[in-house]
């Protein structure tokens, strides 16, 4: 298989946070935050997450612990906070776990915010419309198409049905104690109607192959993609990487999560989205910089000069 071409005019850009570069993103960052406000933000926090961690002012620790370097803190003038939890997390699964899904299903939505929760990095592979993509794959695997498929690699387990799924990863991968009211938007009618209610404000991304999608994009290694599934700048990155049938791990990074300060040690900042591609060696920040590499290096537009040449 041959490595995906660059454009050698593409160049990564200088992260800029919370900053909308392109009049053309204002309509989209309102229904991703239309559909952030439907699921009441979740996926937001981890489990056990608390407000107060630690606050420095002027370098001196007013309350909790000391950040220390590499740390991830946000810093506002002389102030800099950074969130508490109320019980550690539990430790990590030691390789990803592997989910098919697609983007506009309120049920694989449901155990991707739940990952969110538990910090669990994850291998999606996409699967639009249950029919695409990596379809055929889990098929072959299982039978049947039906998402989300959960495969962990670390225990053997397979399962199908989002609430088996999401027991699955408590039990396994979820901290000793917690309040289960945290996970009440995750449950039952309330995350079904939400779910299809913001797939349907972000006009049911990914239900189907994009039709420019390289066909070899579903024999890539997985792209790493640091977000979370409530950030409306990570949003239109993980539509277009389903809709490209990619694979990618997303580390999740929502407030309180240990990868934040993961993400801080690797690029000496946070911010989401993240790309890193080991099919070309590039990583970069900056939703439109991504958006616009995916689609000069996997899509059939993006590659046409190189083939032609």
């Amino acid at each position: 298989l041959q490595a995906p071409q660059v454009p050698a005019t593409f160049r990564a850009p200088e992260p800029r946070p919370l900053e909308v570069v392109r009049l053309a993103q204002v309509p989209d960052l309102v229904s991703a935050a239309m559909a952030f406000a439907l699921r009441l933000g979740s996926g937001s926090f981890v489990l056990g997450w608390r407000f107060f961690g630690t606050v420095e002012v002027n370098s001196l620790t007013v309350v909790g612990p000391m950040v220390n370097d590499g740390e991830y803190a946000l810093k506002l003038g002389p102030v800099r906070y950074r969130d508490g939890l109320m019980a550690p997390l539990a430790p990590p699964p030691t390789r990803p776990l592997v989910l098919y899904e697609y983007e506009s299903s309120p049920f694989c939505r449901k155990v991707r915010e739940v990952a969110c929760l538990l910090d669990i990095p994850l291998e999606m592979r996409p699967c639009p419309g249950s029919r695409d993509g990596f379809s055929d794959e889990l098929f072959e695997a299982t039978n049947s198409r039906m998402v989300p498929y959960l495969s962990d690699p670390n225990t053997g387990a397979g399962l199908f049905e989002s609430e088996q799924i999401v027991e699955y990863m408590l039990e396994n991968y979820g901290p000793l104690s917690y309040d289960p009211k945290a996970l009440w938007p995750m449950r039952g009618p309330f995350s079904l109607w939400t779910g299809a209610m913001a797939a349907l404000v972000r006009g049911l991304p990914a239900s189907s192959r994009a039709p420019e999608a390289l066909p070899t994009n579903v024999l890539r290694r997985p792209l790493v993609f640091y977000g979370y599934e409530a950030s409306p700048f990570v949003r239109k990155c993980r539509e277009t990487l389903c809709a490209l049938c990619l694979p990618h791990v997303v580390v999740p990074c929502a407030r309180g999560s240990r990868n934040r300060d993961l993400l801080v040690a690797k690029t000496g900042r946070f911010q989401v989205p993240y790309l890193e591609d080991p099919n070309t060696g590039l990583a970069l920040f900056e939703s439109t910089a991504i958006l616009d590499y995916l689609a000069a290096v996997y899509t059939t537009a993006g590659q046409a000069p190189a083939s032609a040449a």
